[in-house]
């Protein structure tokens, strides 16, 4: 198939498009055949194949599975999710991806837990896309995809330390939050990921009004600080810099609840919410 691997300036979003489209066309089929065989709208993949949006990677599964193309598509669209975000994060999530250890602060209810309606939520505010329904479609889509560094193999080893505020502010459903809640309460569970608190009782912290922080490290030992921030974000790998995030990164986790007794305050919020 190198029909689908010219031109090394495309992007990922189009050689996806143009696989899609040659797969089709392989198995000589109309877009409309394929969307009464599929059960997608043919306008939907037709926009697809035209690379004007991204879907969810469980339409490329699907469509795998159809065409019989193994994870080609997967493997693609998971190129391609990287196009659904700013030019300043693409680095960042390209070392993500391959990060063996993760850890991550964040002052809300992070990304990488939260479930497609709480993302939903919150990329619909104006500073997250302008409330545009399509690049909102694209971002949640995107930002579901990423969820899947979690439980690739060999899994990585994560530690999320989340403030308390994240968990005592609802979302706008009732139902929404409980879901979210539940998937929160679910992953603390997972033997490759730590999920600590940081309790309003903590008081003052090194990172309390700078946004959020993660540290990756590779397997070659390499590693990289991430903080961000309504201002937007920044990488760094100078050692110096890491090493200054770790030590405000392990103070923290020295005054957060310890990972049996945040699962147990996780159950306690879900259970006063429920009542």
């Amino acid at each position: 198939m190198t029909e689908r691997v010219d031109g090394q300036n495309e992007s990922g979003r189009a050689v996806l498009g143009r696989t899609l489209r040659f797969l089709r066309e392989k198995e000589g089929k109309s877009l409309g055949q394929l969307a009464d065989e599929s059960g997608y709208d043919k306008s939907y993949l037709c926009r697809l194949e035209s690379g004007e949006r991204l879907s969810k990677v469980t339409v490329m599964e699907d469509l795998d599975g159809y065409y019989g193309s193994g994870d080609l598509l997967v493997s693609l669209w998971k190129m391609a999710r990287i196009d659904a975000f700013k030019d300043k994060y693409k680095e960042f999530m390209r070392l993500e991806a391959t990060a063996r250890i993760m850890h991550r602060y964040a002052p809300n209810v992070p990304g990488l837990l939260q479930t497609e309606e709480l993302a939903r939520e919150v990329l619909s505010s104006p500073l997250a896309t302008g409330q545009d329904p399509e690049a909102v479609e694209e971002q949640v889509a995107a930002r579901l995809g990423r969820q899947l560094l979690l439980s690739k193999k060999p899994a990585p080893s994560v530690r999320f330390i989340i403030d308390e505020l994240a968990l005592r502010r609802p979302s706008v459903s009732a139902e929404t939050w409980s879901e979210q809640m539940k998937r929160v309460e679910l992953v603390a569970t997972w033997p490759n990921v730590v999920i600590q608190v940081l309790p309003f009782s903590a008081g003052i912290h090194p990172l309390m009004g700078k946004g959020s922080l993660t540290l990756l490290w590779q397997a070659d030992g390499s590693s990289v600080a991430y903080t961000e921030g309504d201002s937007g974000g920044l990488l760094m790998d100078d050692p110096g810099d890491v090493l200054r995030h770790r030590l405000s990164y392990d103070r923290l986790r020295d005054l957060a609840l310890s990972p049996s007794d945040s699962l147990t305050f996780i159950r306690d919020v879900l259970e006063e919410h429920r009542s």
